[in-house]
């Protein structure tokens, strides 16, 4: 019997709520995707969420019912589409919207909203979710977890290979192709996010369309050493972040000194830092790569790419889709691998990776619709 398992993500970007329906034989198999976008109005909100302000509480128990009204109608969506009958599916994965992430402190914590009793209730199918939190339980970071669906489904013994998933935040996992070492993997810091922030702020642009804006303007040098000298990108892993640290107020004080500077080179530079800060991480943590293997949004950003291309010459980079999964839907692929491993009893986190004391089961279940309810 053939099963089914269904994720849903909205990432940093917020650009909408990707949805991908899987099969898992040998290998997981992607058969159908969809993205839902997600209303302005949302959008916004959850922007200023995103940032300290007033009634963020209420606002946030209201975002939480609707967007888990907004998740359940992409996975339908998807469904409907793939004319497939919710019952047919074992389970979903859904990651929910990240709103703050505080790993490291006295505290730690992360939280997702998008609330799983509704995907549940209104699909009727069984939804994992709720899945960091557990591994910062276990002492780690709760993040970056789709390096262990990398590792499940893209390494390669022989080949020494990265997968770089560039969202609103930028996340690497490095493959050794000895196998016997271990996958190590963290967010390298800025992907899309603070682009999306500056080009939202002067041409009230959701993303640089192809990278073209960025691709317009030139480098600073001041500008780009200064980005560079932040702590974050010194950190050895593991280590996670998020919009709550790189936004445009981590932004507006660096600025300050270069109050003259064009709009369209300040893209430029923060298309460069993206690139950097990857490139150098890669090469600082990986020996020697043979291969970067590129998913998310930011594979579309022509100039980040190019300077990818440039950085790390001599290794061969291209996208996921050679390996098997479009690099749009492999996020939202990992988090139905990673509904099935819950399920399974079986750990979702790397250690390695995370910096958790030890591998653990992800998440809560939120039981579908059972025999009482037919």
């Amino acid at each position: 019997m053939t099963t089914y398992y269904l994720g849903l993500i909205s990432g940093t970007s917020m650009d909408g709520i990707d949805a991908a329906l899987l099969v898992f034989n040998e290998q997981p198999r992607l058969l159908a995707h969809y993205s839902h976008p997600l209303p302005h109005h949302i959008r916004q909100q959850l922007y200023q969420l995103q940032t300290p302000g007033q009634d963020e509480l209420a606002t946030a128990m209201r975002l939480d019912v609707e967007l888990g009204r907004l998740f359940a109608t992409a996975a339908l969506t998807l469904l409907e589409q793939a004319n497939l009958d919710p019952d047919q599916v074992t389970a979903i994965g859904s990651h929910g919207q990240t709103l703050r992430h505080y790993p490291d402190g006295l505290t730690p914590t992360t939280w997702q909203i998008g609330d799983p009793n509704i995907i549940a209730e209104q699909t009727g199918i069984t939804t994992i979710a709720d899945l960091r939190r557990r591994d910062v339980a276990a002492g780690g970071q709760g993040a970056p977890l789709v390096p262990a669906f990398h590792a499940a489904v893209f390494r390669q013994g022989g080949t020494n290979r990265a997968i770089l998933n560039i969202g609103g935040i930028a996340n690497l996992t490095l493959l050794p192709g000895e196998t016997t070492r271990p996958v190590t993997g963290f967010d390298t810091g800025p992907g899309n996010g603070l682009m999306d922030a500056w080009i939202g702020q002067h041409q009230d642009q959701p993303y640089d369309r192809d990278g073209e804006w960025a691709a317009s303007g030139h480098v600073h040098p001041g500008l780009l050493e200064r980005l560079l000298h932040d702590a974050y990108f010194q950190r050895p892993p593991p280590k996670s972040t998020g919009r709550e640290y790189f936004n445009l107020d981590w932004l507006k004080p660096r600025l300050e000194p270069f109050a003259d500077l064009a709009p369209r080179d300040v893209q430029a530079t923060l298309c460069e830092l993206s690139a950097r800060t990857i490139a150098e991480a890669l090469e600082t943590r990986m020996d020697y790569v043979e291969e970067l293997l590129i998913c998310g949004g930011g594979v579309h950003n022509r100039q980040l790419y190019q300077r990818l291309e440039e950085l790390l010459t001599p290794a061969r980079i291209t996208t996921t889709a050679e390996a098997g999964i479009d690099p749009d839907w492999v996020e939202a692929a990992a988090f139905a691998w990673l509904a099935k491993q819950t399920l399974a009893g079986a750990p979702g986190n790397l250690p390695s990776v995370t910096g958790a004391s030890h591998p653990v089961v992800l998440g809560g279940i939120y039981p579908g619709k059972g025999p009482s309810d037919e």
